[in-house]
């Protein structure tokens, strides 16, 4: 059975514009029909002004070392690539932030939310494990409640009240590494849960409790 359960459910307004979700609040972003790149620029720059990001302490990855810390990611449904240092001199840098929250949206719904940055350390950790310096090609990043309460209804594999709902989890390939390798090196890690999904050909993990499926 699935276990990437959040503890707390997550209520989001109704709309079709494109909806920023943070910990201080919602913001709406409208596209206004210009489609996604007019959506981008107006969501990066309600980020860099703060309105996106609302990162607390409770949230602020644990850093370890200093310099620079780079990801690089590439969407298998949106077919877009993104590399971009997301940690540098000892502070999260908040352009990077919002690029890789607008790159993990929910592609179905263009709903966007802030991701956990420890999600990111996590990346970070198991790319560093596994000696792979390679694009992270992403299944799932953030979903909306609609979009996850719609995939619940049509498989039991999916928790009703997923990480992936509150910017926690991601499912992900690393090309040039197997899944079971990816699924040691991130138990290894202990840093929240680890799903194997070999049927589907994916690794989920998430900065929730340490547990395993």
């Amino acid at each position: 059975m699935c276990q990437d359960t959040a503890g707390a459910g997550c209520a989001r307004p109704a709309g079709r514009s494109t909806f920023v979700e943070t910990d201080q609040g919602v913001c709406r972003v409208s596209q206004e029909n210009h489609g996604d790149g007019l959506g981008r620029r107006r969501f990066l720059g309600l980020a860099a002004a703060g309105c996106a990001l609302g990162l607390s302490g409770s949230r602020i990855a644990e850093a370890a070392v200093s310099g620079a810390r780079r990801l690089s990611f590439y969407s298998l449904h949106t077919s877009e690539a993104l590399s971009t240092v997301f940690w540098e001199s000892g502070h999260f840098v908040p352009d990077a932030l919002a690029e890789i929250d607008w790159h993990l949206r929910d592609f179905r719904t263009g709903d966007v939310r802030s991701i956990d940055p420890n999600l990111l350390d996590l990346l970070h950790r198991l790319r560093t494990r596994l000696a792979y310096d390679g694009q992270i090609h992403v299944i799932s990043g953030y979903r909306s409640p609609k979009t996850n309460a719609m995939l619940a209804a049509q498989s039991n594999g999916v928790a009703k009240n997923s990480f992936h709902v509150h910017g926690m989890a991601i499912d992900i390939q690393l090309p040039g590494r197997t899944l079971d390798e990816v699924r040691r090196a991130a138990l290894d890690l202990a840093r929240g849960g680890v799903g194997y999904y070999p049927k589907s050909d994916f690794v989920h993990v998430d900065t929730g409790p340490v547990r395993a499926w």
